[in-house]
Parts: C-alpha cells; sequence; structure tokens
C-alpha cells in the first residue's frame, strides 16, 4: 500500500518554510507564539466542516464511485456462479420454404416440388458432475467478494485520508497568505515613515530604496501564496466533484495535544488488524486457493443429463393440418453425456501450474503490503513526535526572534541602524513564524495519519 501523496503533502508543507514573507507592525507582548489561525473555537455554521467534505467526498467523488462497480461485478459473477447449477433449457421453432430437390422433413425422402415446412424443439440439459467445478467457482466467487467489498472499504478510508490531507493543505495556505498580508503591513508602514523621512532628508536613501524594494518583494509573495491556495481549493474540490467556487470557506481544525502517542510496532500491529487492505488480501488468497481446485477439475470425467422435446411439419402431408402434424410428430429424447479427458495438449496441467503461480503471486502481495506498512506505521510514529519536538523548538526560536526583531526595529527607527540590519531580523522573525505554522499543520497531518492507521480516524 503506497501512500505517495503523504509523502508529497509533507514536501509541500516544508516549501513554505523558505518563504520570505513579512509581518505587520503590532505589539509584540500579542505574538511571542504564533498561534495557527485555525485555533479558534467561534467558527461560523456556514462553513464546510471537515467531515461535511468526507461524506460528500464519499458521495461524489466519482472515482470511488467506479471503484464500487467492482464491487457491484463481484456479486453478479457470484450470483450467476450460483445460477450455473440450474439447467439450461432453450427452445426452437423454425419455419422453411424450398423449391427444387430437398429432403422433406417429414418423411425423410428426396422431393423435388416446392414445400413449405416447419421444426419445433425443447433442449434441457442438468450438470450432474463436473469435478466440483461448480462448487469450487461458488466459493471462489464468494471469496472475490469478501475481498472486493473490503478492498472498496481501504479506497474509502484512502479518500479520506485524501479529503483531510487536501483540507489541512487549503487551511496551511490561508493561514500563510493571512501571515503575509499580516507580515506586508509592517514593511508597508516602514516605507511611509521612511518617506516622510526621505523628505527631509532624514534617512539614508539606500535604507529607504531598499524599503521600497522589500514591499515589492512582499506584495509578489502576497500573490504567490494567492495562487497556492487557489491550488489546493481546486484540488480539494475535485476530490469533492463540484467547482472550486462551491467549496466556500473551510472551518478551522482545533490543534489539540491529544494524539496517540505509541511505539511503531503498537501501531503496525493495530493496522494490520484495523486497517481492510489486509483482511482483503487473505480473501484473495482464499479465491487463489479455490482457483486451483477449478483448474484441477478439469481432469476429472464430466456427467450431463440431457432432454429433449421436438416436432416437425410438412407441407407435402396430406394427412392433417399444421399443428395435427406437430402433435402427431412429437418426440422425445433422455441422454447421459460422459466426457472423459484424454488428451488436451496439455492445457489442464498448464491451468494447474498458472492457477499455482497465482496463489503465490497472492501470497508475495501481503508479504509486500505488510512490509509497506511495517514501513509506513514507523516513519508515522516518527514523523508525528518529529513534528511536536520541532513545534516546541519553533515557539522557543520565535520567541527569541521576536525579541531580536522588537531590539533591532527600534534602534533602526532612531536611526542608529540601516536596513540591512532591520530587514534581516524581520525576515528571520517573520520566516520563524510561518515556520510554526506550517508545522503546526503538519503536526495535525500526522496525527491524522496515526490515527487512520491505528483505526481510530472517526471521520
Amino acid at each position: 500500500m503506497k501512500r505517495i501523496y503523504i509523502y508529497s503533502t509533507l514536501c509541500f508543507l516544508l516549501t513554505y518554510i523558505k518563504l520570505e514573507a513579512q509581518q505587520t507592525e503590532q505589539g509584540i507582548g500579542e505574538r511571542d507564539v504564533v498561534k495557527v489561525e485555525a485555533i479558534r473555537g467561534n467558527e461560523s455554521e456556514s462553513k464546510r466542516s471537515l467531515a461535511d467534505c468526507i461524506q460528500l467526498a464519499i458521495k461524489a467523488n466519482p472515482t470511488l464511485l467506479q471503484n464500487e462497480l467492482a464491487v457491484k461485478r463481484a456479486e453478479v459473477n457470484l450470483s450467476q456462479a450460483k445460477s450455473n447449477r440450474l439447467p439450461n433449457l432453450n427452445g426452437r421453432l423454425g419455419h422453411s420454404l424450398t423449391s427444387g430437390r430437398s429432403v422433406d422433413n417429414a418423411t425423410n425422402q428426396y422431393i423435388t416440388s416446392n414445400n413449405s415446412s416447419g421444426n419445433f424443439g425443447l433442449d434441457a440439459s442438468v450438470p450432474v458432475f463436473n469435478g466440483f467445478r461448480i462448487l469450487n467457482d461458488i466459493r471462489m466467487r464468494a471469496d472475490a467478494k469478501a475481498a472486493g467489498k473490503l478492498e472498496f472499504d481501504s479506497q474509502v478510508n484512502a479518500l479520506k485520508l485524501d479529503v483531510i490531507t487536501a483540507y489541512i493543505q487549503v487551511l496551511t495556505a490561508q493561514d500563510v497568505l493571512r501571515q503575509s498580508e499580516v507580515q506586508t503591513e509592517v514593511t508597508r508602514e516602514q516605507v511611509r515613515r521612511a518617506e516622510a523621512m526621505q523628505k527631509e532628508g532624514a534617512i539614508n536613501p539606500g535604507d529607504y530604496f531598499d524599503l521600497k524594494g522589500q514591499l515589492a518583494n512582499d506584495i509578489n509573495m502576497i500573490e504567490s501564496n494567492k495562487q497556492r491556495l487557489y491550488t489546493n481549493r481546486v484540488k480539494l474540490a475535485s476530490l469533492l466533484n463540484i467547482e472550486e467556487a462551491q467549496l466556500g470557506d473551510l472551518q478551522a481544525l482545533e490543534l489539540k495535544a491529544d494524539a496517540q502517542k505509541m511505539d511503531a510496532t503498537t501501531l503496525y500491529n493495530l493496522a494490520t488488524e484495523n486497517l481492510p487492505n489486509i483482511p482483503a488480501l487473505d480473501w484473495k488468497i482464499k479465491a487463489a486457493e479455490k482457483n486451483i481446485k477449478i483448474a484441477q477439475s478439469s481432469y476429472w470425467p464430466s456427467l450431463s443429463l440431457n432432454g429433449g422435446l421436438g416436432s416437425n411439419y410438412s407441407k407435402n402431408v396430406k394427412t392433417g393440418g399444421y399443428w395435427y402434424q406437430m402433435k402427431n410428430n412429437l418426440g422425445k429424447s433422455v441422454s447421459l453425456d460422459l466426457s472423459i479427458p484424454i488428451f488436451n495438449r496439455f492445457k489442464v496441467r498448464n491451468d494447474v501450474k498458472l492457477a499455482k503461480l497465482d496463489l503465490e503471486s497472492s501470497k508475495f502481495q501481503r508479504e509486500i503490503a505488510l512490509n509497506n506498512l511495517r514501513t509506513e506505521t514507523a516513519n508515522a510514529v516518527f514523523n508525528l513526535q518529529n513534528a511536536s519536538n520541532t513545534i516546541t523548538q519553533l515557539q522557543e526560536q520565535n520567541t527569541n526572534y521576536a525579541e531580536s526583531f522588537r531590539i533591532a526595529k527600534v534602534v533602526f527607527e532612531l536611526g542608529n541602524s540601516n536596513s540591512v540590519i532591520f530587514l534581516t531580523a524581520k525576515t528571520k522573525y517573520d520566516n520563524s513564524q510561518i515556520q510554526l505554522v506550517v508545522k503546526q499543520y503538519e503536526w495535525l497531518l500526522q496525527k491524522y495519519i496515526n490515527d487512520y492507521y491505528a483505526g481510530s480516524l472517526n471521520l
């Protein structure tokens, strides 16, 4: 089971770390530690929640709906396998016009005159014994149906994780955009102040133009963040099978330190018990075992019971009309047909070999899935703990950079410093804020991933 989207999402989150966004001028005491804007309890009821998005995706996602057809096909295949125990019954009715030399179907004699003839029949066949092929086919289809349902449940869970990932990507992009807009206001205010000082000749021209260039860079960063937000909204909307404009606003997610703390082995064991894709592979193995018995059934003789009912009519027969002849010529038959395989170019033997190879392949698929799951759960546990530790360090870093920026700002405004020192301190503080925002969302995503593997993703 591959989780490529998990690693791509982490790459997406980490790209924000290098952003050179800016902050607005406000009291440092209010921003000692940057809080994710999503941690707000007063959310409007009109906003779309994560649970709403997941439920809509399950109902409307075209890929999931297409995958559901596989479950319905498995049900039809099982129904047909059971129906194969029933007899075949076919009727036939024909009428022909002949001229010239032909065989009269009523007298079986050659005639040279024009003739009108007809016939009808009913044929039935009941399988008596075929090496238990039908029985094993029913069992195999039942196992395939069970595997199909579990695979679909796994696809539902994967879609949930996709929606959660896209949802968190949107919230991350929103908060990064908001942060960059707030930070840009600080630069804009400094530019206003520098413009007034420039008119009075009270500022170094280099510092003035340095601030203006930084403002232009900040504005460009806002546009870049808007594009990233729109791209992520489109991605989420596509999972819900709606347009981006229909997505609306999203409810914030609370960042609570309630993630399950467990070691990799415990999470792996829980995943093998709770994730449906592992039992699905077990059912596939059982189906492959039944398929071997189906192939081996061709070694056995097959016996069938057959019956027939038929009659005919000929215009050249002068004794009675159409219905009289049909009734008078009525014939019945019952037969037992035994087919004994002797030589069939080794087809049966090779079919059995292929079925055994399919069984081995199914077993290897299970081992591969378990091995991948072991790796994924180990990474999930480590990434969650790593994100938690990093948040602690980023909070301390943010506090230090906040004080450093406060001092640099005061010194710069007193004219005892230059724009390079001021913007360097500001950039460090701005980046630490964005890193903290991104890492908090990364922690939240890892929490959902751990819940997914533990079977406690209640959404």
